[in-house]
């Protein structure tokens, strides 16, 4: 699989050979096979009223789908894209997409919540934003880069987390078992600059149009109470 972004960034001057190629499997983050959205149930168990902003971090197949995701959801002040799981030495893409570095594709979403709960959080995480029934991949993006994990920062984190996994299962709503982990933040790394907001800055590349822009469509669908249009997602500075 072709590691550097670069090459998709050139697709966008020819998108009719940049879809071919992309449905080969080459690319940064390769054509995930889509999926629909799920319908699940609110979380029984969520965090107990909070001050101040909140930080989550979860990780789900390539950035740039979860970063567009959360960025439309409405009390979500900002959204990096970025590296959790390794180490500080290991956390630049060309490394990551290795896949031995332990690092997961990552995004690190800041909060208000009184506006959005973390355990709604993770309802559109489940629902919308991965498929959290492959393992170490999704879609054609394969690799342990590309694992579904929810990263706690703190023990209520962790506590809402396992109790939605377990709601879920005992649901029954997925087909196939839930495999997401659910791991202890140690460190989140933001990614390089071309990887910031890549879906809204590259609407229009085939890999955003068949594989980014479909989960907010299905976060405007699922969600409409939440779902912020594209005019009031914060873009993160890339100075």
């Amino acid at each position: 699989m072709e590691r550097s972004v670069m090459t998709i960034r050139r697709f966008s001057l020819f998108p009719a050979l940049a879809g071919l190629l992309l449905l080969a499997g080459l690319g940064a983050c390769s054509l995930a096979a889509g999926t629909d959205a799920a319908t699940l149930p609110d979380p029984a168990v969520d965090a107990a009223p909070q001050q101040g902003d909140q930080v989550a971090v979860l990780a789900g197949g390539c950035f740039w789908g979860l970063q567009s995701v959360f960025e439309h959801v409405k009390g979500v002040k900002k959204v990096w894209a970025g590296y959790s799981g390794g180490e500080a030495g290991t956390a630049q893409y060309e490394r990551v997409s290795d896949g031995d570095t332990g690092h997961a594709e990552s995004v690190k979403i800041l909060y208000d919540p009184g506006k959005v709960s973390y355990g709604q959080l993770l309802k559109v995480y489940f629902s919308v934003a991965t498929d959290p029934t492959q393992l170490n991949r999704q879609g054609a993006d394969v690799g342990t880069q590309y694992r579904s994990v929810i990263f706690y920062g703190n023990d209520e984190q962790k506590r809402v987390a396992t109790a939605y996994i377990e709601q879920l299962k005992a649901a029954h709503a997925f087909a196939d078992p839930i495999v997401t982990q659910v791991a202890p933040l140690k460190a989140f790394y933001v990614a390089e600059a071309y990887h910031q907001d890549y879906a809204e800055r590259h609407p229009n590349e085939p890999y955003i149009l068949f594989n980014d822009a479909p989960k907010v469509v299905h976060l405007k669908q699922r969600f409409p109470a939440l779902y912020r249009p594209a005019e009031q997602v914060v873009a993160v500075d890339l100075h």
